[in-house]
């Protein structure tokens, strides 16, 4: 039977997302508005509108600098972390500096906007939960949304914050990779217990991770590795840096000082890249690309791989680091699965299998949609679903970083070891450094380095009354209980004194938001929707008012009882009127346009009569589109 809850599964990708849901024993992937299966991660802000996914991509050629994707490279990131300097580069968007944390400045209608990461991402959230309800016919509150398997704490933090921002309700954060693994557990039927590889390399994040799944439903991760700053993003900068360099030399002149030329190039090379997964050739063509000079050129694929060569052999190192993790042979995987649009690249898939000895690559499953799939099987599975296909399905995931505290000498003193499955609870006994210490303070952090100042801080908080002692004495108990969702709770106490305990669930830690901003976007989320929504409600009564002018004007040309007056009049009232349309497009209301409407159907009224009394059928006419009030 299935689930009477509407949950869905949101792959929230860097360049395209998708969505999903599973309902009458099998899993749905929505297609958007414009009938695609996903939806480009971008967000665009004109002079009257907000456009979300195709629109946005579709005119970002003329709107550069107003049109912002790759957010989720920002997402949780400090702005100054070294991963983005080359990202500040390429984007023709401006990031600004705001108390250490990226902000996206954009122009909205006149006027100037900053935009947190987790904005952004809340905007495009909300277009897969209004895709998801266009076609479910309900509303939808609950999703389970997938990240990287390597994103920190505050990434997954922040993406939980996008979510309910979005109106949603984050039933659980899981991996790309184990989502993906449960996409092609369910495809495949599997009998026994397999050990998989899932490889997903997608457009901005590149994840491993090796699962063994027993009997197609118990799933459980071994190991995770990967590169949160590593995809197709990364490949399609490399193209246009060559062009670019091309270009100067030819014309000797910067076309990367010009927002829209760099964008129209990368639009180019995107195409050009994507083109070269099935060709060994592929051309650039763009006409007065910069100052009016056209640029036309080619590429092969062997130099499309010399230009990529490095970051290509990059995605060896965290499939071997995920193999010794897990301690299996290479020989005791018995499937490596691609995920992500970038594994279509040849030069990848011919990496992999030499690496894995010739064996043959499992392309079975829709790299763009697996992730989402697997997504919209593990909500239904937390709403209680109980259909015959996922009724036994077990996830047990792990976690992606070592967690631990400073120690005395700033060293990483590891208490929860990257991955540990999850959920986990450990506790282990510290002192203290000086004598008669009274308080310590204590720091969590992950990451792998010896050093805490090469991990990435939590948290921290004190613990105060300890009983004085010389150092060493002191028994200090510190516990890490990380749930299934890798939020983590930390707790520490003096085992001498009773009851005494310090707690922190870290989850407003350093890079988050706190509840007030939270608060103030989702007010700001909803004001952009109510704006939206009247932006539509406005377009639906343009096309009313223009397709009965139109209708008339078709009218009177074909009529041959009207006087030449009548017809010359109203031709021109109609002209008046797409005149007036273009003219004030920007600031017209729907109720002008409604009372137009109205005024035009008495104006003409006589007419169309005459007509239609004269015997002239005119069915388009007759039945041309009323305009109604819209609340």
């Amino acid at each position: 039977m299935a689930s009477k809850t509407s949950s869905i599964g949101i792959d929230l990708g860097t360049t395209y997302s998708c969505v999903a849901v599973f309902q009458y024993g099998k899993v749905e992937i929505i297609a958007n508005d414009q009938g695609n299966r996903t939806t480009p991660s971008y967000v665009a802000f004109t002079d009257s509108e907000r456009l979300i996914g195709d629109p946005a991509k579709a005119q970002v050629s003329i709107n550069p600098n107003n049109t912002i994707f790759d957010s989720k490279r920002l997402i949780g990131r400090e702005y100054n972390d070294p991963k983005l300097e080359e990202d500040y580069k390429h984007w023709p968007f401006t990031v600004i500096n705001e108390h250490g944390k990226p902000r996206i400045r954009v122009i909205y209608k006149n006027d100037t906007k900053n935009f947190n990461p987790e904005e952004i991402s809340a905007m495009i959230l909300t277009k897969m939960k209004e895709t998801a309800e266009a076609y479910l016919g309900r509303s939808v509150n609950d999703a389970v949304v997938t990240v990287p398997a390597y994103f920190n704490d505050s990434q997954r933090q922040a993406t939980k914050d996008a979510g309910t921002i979005a109106g949603l309700n984050i039933l659980r954060v899981i991996n790309e990779p184990t989502a993906a693994a449960l996409a092609y557990g369910l495809d495949k039927h599997l009998e026994g217990e397999k050990n998989v590889l899932i490889f997903d390399l997608g457009g901005g994040t590149f994840d491993v991770s090796i699962l063994s799944i027993d009997e197609g439903s118990i799933f459980e991760v071994k190991a995770t590795s990967g590169n949160t700053h590593l995809g197709g993003e990364d490949f399609d900068n490399r193209l246009v840096n060559h062009f670019a360099d091309e270009f100067k030399r030819k014309h000797k002149k910067d076309l990367t000082l010009n927002p829209r030329s760099l964008r129209r190039l990368r639009t180019a090379c995107e195409q050009a890249k994507r083109t070269l997964s099935s060709n060994t050739q592929a051309s650039v063509e763009i006409d007065a690309l910069y100052e009016g000079i056209d640029f036309n050129s080619k590429i092969s694929r062997a130099r499309f791989e010399q230009l990529c060569d490095d970051l290509f052999k990059t995605t060896l190192a965290p499939v071997e680091k995920a193999i010794l993790d897990s301690k299996l042979g290479k020989d005791q995987i018995h499937d490596v699965v691609l995920v992500g649009g970038s594994t279509r690249i040849p030069k990848i898939q011919s990496l992999l299998k030499e690496f894995f000895n010739g064996k043959e690559l499992c392309m079975s499953i829709n790299p763009d949609e697996a992730v989402a799939f697997g997504a919209a099987v593990q909500a239904a599975i937390i709403t209680g679903d109980t259909s015959d296909v996922i009724k036994d399905v077990l996830l047990i995931d792990v976690a992606p970083l070592s967690l631990g505290i400073q120690t005395g000498k700033g060293e990483m003193a590891i208490i929860i070891e990257r991955n540990t499955r999850i959920p986990s609870k450990v506790s282990k006994t510290f002192s203290t450094y000086s004598d008669n210490q009274t308080a310590v303070t204590i720091q969590i952090y992950e990451g792998e380095r010896p050093m805490t100042k090469d991990n990435h801080l939590l948290g921290n908080f004190d613990l105060t009354g300890i009983k004085p002692a010389p150092s060493g004495v002191p028994q200090i108990e510190v516990t890490l209980d990380i749930d299934a969702n890798g939020v983590l709770q930390v707790s520490a106490k003096d085992q001498s004194v009773k009851g005494k305990r310090e707690t922190i669930k870290i989850d407003n830690n350093k890079g988050r938001l706190s509840k007030e901003e939270i608060e103030r976007m989702l007010k700001d989320a909803e004001k952009f929707r109510k704006i939206d929504n009247e932006q539509k409600k406005k377009i639906i009564a343009i096309n009313e008012l223009e397709s009965y002018v139109f209708e008339i004007k078709r009218m009177i040309a074909s009529s041959q009882k009207l006087s030449q007056k009548e017809i010359t009049d109203a031709s021109k009232e109609c002209d008046d009127v797409i005149s007036w349309i273009n003219f004030n497009e920007s600031t017209i209301t729907k109720e002008e346009l409604g009372h137009k409407l109205k005024e035009l159907r008495v104006k003409f009224g006589p007419l169309t009569n005459k007509v239609h009394c004269a015997g002239e059928e005119n069915s388009s006419t007759s039945n041309s589109p009323k305009i109604e009030e819209i609340d």
